[in-house]
């Protein structure tokens, strides 16, 4: 995807002033920085959602929840983010990134408070829906922001970068709350992830503008002449076959979210504080595979490797190990190795997601990158939906909790790892990209 960027419509555009002017040194250093401070958002996002994992038998303990009514909650606030996705291509047409980012992140601090004030089961469920669908399309709005300054053939490290804000917040900000949990209380731990949102709006506010690498459909002239129709984006094979796999990957995902402090702590015998803690263990593998995958795919594209290989196979390859990782843990016989096998194919799957958004992107017009990334996550969020509530299911039916977590996994790496070979089998980005006229583009119309 190399075509130039367009020339601005007159007037102030939806995202403001042009950013290309200055130096290359110092455009470089605005990019690294800018993406740093969305970095920083996603961060706090995926710490919104994995405390809910943190205070989840606290919870239980005071107002008596049962693990159906945890993995409920868990699934409807996946289920609203599904549904808060698909706002991201209207907020990028109707309003600038610069305010839609900032509005969203400080709507997320005041839908989380009530909970402090009324901890009730109903409060909890409406409170965790609200903050899904405020964060639903920020993802990729974040990715559309951090795409604005990097050139696609380098999108993948910023891509890497940004979604490593879930295993950053799991490695520093959850131990953190863990420590403010026991000592406080679990109220103290979402009183400060809702002032954290506030103070970070700052900077962002004071600092943020567009790069010059991409086109975004918030300039209505320009997405009324080189867009195609959403359902030949929608429809690719490319499209579907990383929808398949991104879906059975969020169940993992948004289990590892919503369970692993029980299952540590009630799985494996961990106390509550060694389980908090411990919930940076898989971020630690999620990090190295993330940031080293995508930089190590990004150097391959720049030489000219296959896309489909480095952004396709190869991760998907990943899943596959994972899938047999999580289907032998029953017989590993200690909660170390238990433990080892759930970060290790933790880290395997995670390591996708930065790979598989960037494939998606290249089937599309600059101009609908947004609303396709928005479309593709919020589908995506499906396993978000299925897996909490599954995984609260089967631990209420099991023999005991050890057997109902065991099972969930093993059901999870089946589904990821049969999901994944279907991908390798049809997805191919190149393949099917699309030119304005809805039709797959020659290699020249988009580049390699």
């Amino acid at each position: 995807m190399t075509a130039a960027p367009p020339e601005p419509v007159s007037g102030a555009t939806a995202l403001g002033t042009s950013s290309s002017e200055g130096s290359p040194g110092s455009s470089r250093r605005t990019a690294w920085s800018l993406t740093g401070l969305l970095v920083g958002l996603y961060v706090l996002s995926a710490s919104d959602k994995a405390v809910f994992g943190l205070i989840a038998q606290p919870l239980h303990d005071e107002i008596g929840l049962s693990s159906s009514q945890i993995g409920f909650t868990g699934s409807a606030f996946f289920l609203a983010y599904a549904a808060g996705s698909f706002f991201t291509g209207p907020l990028n047409r109707m309003m600038a990134l610069k305010w839609s980012i900032a509005i969203l992140a400080i709507a997320w601090g005041a839908v989380m408070l009530p909970l402090v004030l009324w901890a009730t089961f109903t409060v909890l469920l409406l409170s965790r829906v609200a903050l899904g669908i405020t964060e639903g399309p920020i993802s990729a709005l974040l990715h559309t922001a951090a795409y604005s300054w990097h050139a696609p053939a380098r999108r993948g490290l910023p891509g890497a970068l940004i979604t490593s804000g879930s295993a950053i917040a799991k490695m520093l900000v959850v131990p953190a709350l863990a420590v403010v949990l026991v000592n406080y209380g679990w109220r103290a731990t979402i009183i400060v992830l809702a002032g954290a949102t506030v103070v970070w709006s700052i900077p962002w506010l004071m600092t943020w503008r567009p790069g010059p690498h991409l086109a975004t459909g918030e300039q209505q002239q320009i997405a009324e002449t080189v867009t195609v129709p959403w359902r030949r984006i929608l429809t690719t094979r490319t499209f579907v076959g990383c929808m398949f796999v991104a879906i059975s990957a969020y169940v993992l995902i948004t289990v590892v979210l919503t369970w692993l402090p029980s299952y540590f702590e009630i799985g494996l015998g961990y106390s509550r504080l060694q389980a908090g803690s411990m919930f940076a263990v898989p971020s630690v593998v999620g990090l190295v595979t993330l940031i080293g995958g995508s930089l190590l795919s990004d150097r391959a594209v720049a030489r000219g490797v296959s896309i489909r290989l480095v952004r396709i196979i190869l991760p998907c390859a990943g899943v596959i190990v994972s899938g047999v990782l999580l289907m032998s843990l029953p017989w590993l016989g200690s909660a170390p190795l238990a433990v080892a096998a759930v970060s290790l194919a933790y880290g395997l799957v995670i390591a996708i997601f930065p790979l598989i958004n960037t494939a998606i992107v290249e089937t599309c017009p600059p101009a609908q990158i947004a609303g396709t990334l928005g479309a593709f996550l919020a589908i995506q969020a499906i396993g978000g939906v299925i897996g909490p509530w599954a995984t609260g299911f089967i631990l209420d039916s099991a023999a005991s909790k050890v057997d109902g977590f065991t099972t969930a996994f093993q059901l999870i790496g089946l589904a990821t790892a049969v999901c994944a070979v279907v991908a390798i089998i049809v997805v191919d980005p190149v393949r099917d990209r699309l030119s304005p006229s809805g039709r797959p583009s020659l290699p020249d119309e988009r580049g390699k």
